[in-house]
């Protein structure tokens, strides 16, 4: 990683406080769209923490990803009143469209499709977000309307 000054302002920021930890990663996760590795090991070293530590809670948390994630991230939720509403056919129409799997990201890094069992929000099932924007009683219908949005390319 080419500039680690970036993540030592971030770390910095928090004046060393341990406490700061995971506020440290997520500032880092928005600034990358991921942990880089080289991210998390300068967060252990100028912290003064185990890497096993940070890894631990960047791990531990799904919000955090190690992995390069797209641009734009796509959840799906596969809840139960989002489940029996049809939001399994909304993740396999993102699937078709992005030509991606959930838990992948498109090759371009402008997408990444991920699934979870609930956002709370059961009486507007299904429910896609596309970057914290709600998309209520979807179908499969209007994925690609709305992916449009987001610069989907032209199949």
């Amino acid at each position: 990683m080419e500039d680690m000054a970036k993540i030592d302002v971030i770390i910095d920021s928090y004046q060393g406080q341990t406490s700061g930890l995971t506020t440290i990663l997520q500032d880092i996760q928005d600034e990358y769209n991921y942990l880089p590795p080289q991210a998390v090991e300068r967060v252990a070293e100028k912290m003064g923490l185990p890497l096993s530590q940070v890894l631990h809670v960047a791990t531990f948390y799904k919000a955090f990803s190690l992995e390069p994630r797209g641009e734009h991230l796509i959840t799906v939720c596969l809840g139960t009143a989002c489940h029996v509403r049809g939001g399994a056919r909304l993740v396999e129409q993102v699937e078709r469209l992005l030509k991606i799997r959930a838990g992948g990201t498109t090759p371009d890094l402008q997408f990444t499709l991920e699934t979870v069992n609930c956002v709370g929000s059961c009486a507007l099932g299904p429910v896609m977000i596309v970057d914290g924007e709600y998309y209520g009683k979807m179908v499969s219908s209007k994925v690609e309307r709305v992916l449009k949005k987001y610069g989907k390319p032209e199949a």
